[in-house]
């Protein structure tokens, strides 16, 4: 009986389920305990009690919805606070002024660069050396911030009198007068060096006005196991508050940065009459002047060969040291730019590195000084050659290849170019060699670059501060011819003009010029628009090129003269002929009429 009531079981179960499940219930498990729902969720009726769904736990709607998914990515950070102060309406020169200090190779190039977004200063791992000997100057741009930053060569308080380092102190203390405020490197994965609490102390000495802010650089790979917090109490030995981590290498730590400079900022800019603000019109002087663009700011870039003087003429020309001179060969490492005010014209200065043979084995910041030369060369305006007077009277030939190489390179590029022949004091007691010099730098340059008659050249001492008024002449009347346009009707009167006087070989084969415009400036381009195939040959360029320098007095500057073929025109009768024979004729048939074949007759 036991094993049929078994069988009947088992039989009902796999038949009717449901049936088996009223007629035999199991014992069910206790369901699991569950929490009430949170009181902003909307509970849903429970599901109904199935009789043979043993096991299951039952739960509200709520509870088996799965949680909101994730955001993919990073969070969104909270947007940086915004000045108060609107940077961009602030004249420049009322911009606060932020130097850059701290020991050699912690990274003061590196984030000038970041703060001026652009590669200007040199930068390369050097610990035995210094890169930067100069103050370099620019307009930096962080969040709505902007502000003018010095970069600085690296402070050793301990080194010799007149050596190149104690210059480069020297220089940095007179620039601290022109700084509010300081930011002092220290390179956090060095920690805290000694040479680190005597610069702290040399500012507290020099800049005790100045409010300086402490940047722990190159921290981009010490955030982790305190390690960055350790170097931070380090730092608080400075004296100068809390510091700030950052890397000018990858812009770690750059709102932080936001964040303590702006509100330093605007107390100052609140205690500044108009709080800064341009008054005037504020039109840019390139718009001011955007109809005569000889009126334009002036690009300057001062090239030689290394030790001629290029930095002292440029101390010469701005009437202050500006940049580090010495009797040392290749003193000047990076390019230094500085503005200055000239018969009410903006003019930039470009002081460069000597111009070095590339002979492959430069290394280090001497291959990076002759490249960016060599860029600021093309973006110049006007080129100041400097030459060597001494140089030139003991030798032969009055410039030697590489000075050459710069010359044609510059007119090859379309820029003006003037010759300074420097350190003419030094000829004063010899007359004859002075005499020499004078007379054989023009003919020798006007030998070496013959495309190009009128080139000025200048005698000047830059130490004594002689002919710097004269160089400036020449260099804006260089540049107002280079920049010098003519109208189309006054080219063409001149045009008819000029080909009468000019002797051709064969008048059957004389190229016809229908007329002649100037299509840019800066330097002056003409096109010279022909009718039929005959071009003008380059004597006959020369010609042309020759003339238009001695009637409109625009000699001394790179003029170029382009040809363009105007295709003849076919004539109507032609054109009428094609048109006729290309059209076709229909006849007027009778469809009744029939037309015989004529393969059938």
């Amino acid at each position: 009986m036991g094993a049929a009531a078994v069988l009947l079981r088992a039989a009902l179960r796999r038949s009717r389920p449901a049936a088996a499940a009223l007629l035999f219930p199991r014992t069910l498990p206790s369901p699991p305990v569950r929490l009430p729902p949170p009181p902003l969720a909307r509970a849903s009726p429970l599901l109904p009690r199935l009789p043979f769904s043993a096991g299951i736990s039952y739960s509200t709607v709520a509870e088996i919805s799965e949680p909101p998914a994730k955001p993919k990515g990073k969070p969104k950070r909270s947007p940086m606070k915004q000045s108060r102060v609107d940077f961009t309406k602030v004249d420049a020169a009322l911009l606060p002024t932020i130097i850059l200090v701290g020991r050699p190779n912690v990274g003061k190039s590196a984030l000038f660069n970041r703060l001026i977004r652009r590669r200007e200063a040199l930068v390369y791992n050097t610990p035995g050396d210094h890169v930067t000997r100069d103050i370099r100057e620019g307009v930096a741009k962080l969040g709505d911030l902007r502000f003018r930053v010095l970069d600085s060569a690296g402070l050793e308080t301990a080194a010799t009198s007149g050596s190149i380092l104690a210059r480069t102190v020297d220089m940095t203390g007179n620039v601290l007068v022109r700084s509010q405020f300081a930011i002092f490197l220290i390179d956090v994965r060095d920690g805290l060096q000694p040479l680190d609490l005597e610069v702290g102390q040399w500012l507290r000495k020099h800049a005790s006005g100045i409010h300086t802010i402490v940047a722990m650089n190159k921290s981009e790979s010490l955030d982790e196991h305190g390690v960055l917090t350790s170097a931070a109490g380090e730092a608080h030995r400075l004296g100068f508050g809390d510091p700030v981590a950052i890397s000018a290498e990858t812009g770690l730590g750059m709102a932080e940065l936001y964040e303590t400079l702006r509100p330093l900022f605007e107390e100052y800019m609140f205690q500044l009459p108009n709080n800064g603000l341009n008054q005037d019109d504020p039109t840019s002087e390139a718009e001011a002047n955007e109809g005569d663009e000889s009126k334009l700011p002036l690009q300057l870039a001062i090239v030689g060969r290394p030790n001629v003087g290029k930095s002292t003429l440029l101390n010469a020309l701005l009437q202050e040291q500006r940049v580090l001179v010495g009797p040392e060969s290749g003193l000047t490492r990076d390019s230094i730019r500085a503005k200055f005010q000239f018969d009410n014209r903006t003019v930039y200065l470009v002081d460069t590195a000597g111009w070095m043979e590339r002979a492959g084995k430069e290394k280090g910041p001497s291959s990076l000084s002759v490249v960016q030369s060599r860029k600021n060369l093309m973006r110049a305006h006007i080129v100041a050659l400097v030459l060597d007077a001494v140089k030139i009277a003991k030798s032969k030939s009055s410039v030697d290849h590489q000075e050459v190489m710069i010359a044609r390179q510059a007119i090859e590029e379309g820029r003006g170019l003037v010759v300074v022949v420097n350190k003419m004091d030094l000829l004063r007691e010899n007359q004859r060699l002075l005499e020499k010099v004078m007379e054989a730098v023009p003919k020798e340059i006007q030998t070496v670059i013959p495309q190009v008659t009128g080139i000025p050249v200048v005698f000047v001492s830059a130490m004594e501060g002689r002919g710097r008024v004269a160089v400036m002449h020449h260099v804006i009347e260089t540049y107002e011819k280079w920049c010098f346009r003519l109208s189309t009707s006054r080219l063409n009167r001149w045009l008819r003009k000029v080909m009468s006087r000019h002797s051709w070989k064969d008048s059957a084969t004389q190229p016809k010029v229908k007329y002649f415009t100037q299509v840019k400036a800066r330097p002056p381009t003409f096109v010279a628009f022909m009718s039929g195939k005959t071009e003008l040959s380059d004597t006959d360029i020369r010609f042309l090129t020759r003339s238009l320098k001695e009637d409109f007095n625009i000699g001394g500057i790179p003029i170029r003269i382009l040809q363009r073929s105007i295709p003849r025109k076919v004539s109507s009768f032609k054109s009428n002929i094609k048109k006729r024979g290309s059209t076709i004729k229909r006849m007027k048939t009778d469809k009744r009429t029939e037309v015989p074949d004529p393969t059938q007759t």
